[in-house]
């Protein structure tokens, strides 16, 4: 799946945190937001690693599910290209 993470963490040290775990799930496309290609599995390893972060009465993260279609159609005015999908090659 593809997913776009946005998050607005108060706290700078928590915020470097998140940033960091993200790197493990995706690429960083803006200063607090990632795109991931990844699984269910991965979705909710990497959801509850950002909760452990963050502070629920301060902070947010946000995810978004795009489509297939949708992700074809996304478009950048500026610098960046949008997360590609990793080419696995079997021997």
């Amino acid at each position: 799946m593809f997913v776009v993470v946005s998050y607005d963490v108060v706290d700078d040290r928590k915020r470097a945190r998140i940033a960091k775990a993200m790197k493990s799930y995706g690429d960083r496309v803006q200063k607090s937001v990632f795109e991931c290609r990844i699984d269910d599995q991965q979705f909710i390893k990497m959801k509850k690693s950002l909760e452990s972060i963050m502070d629920m009465t301060e902070d947010s993260v946000r995810y978004y599910f795009l489509c297939k279609g949708c992700v074809e159609r996304i478009e950048i005015s500026g610098w960046g290209t949008v997360t590609e999908d990793e080419s696995l090659i079997i021997v």
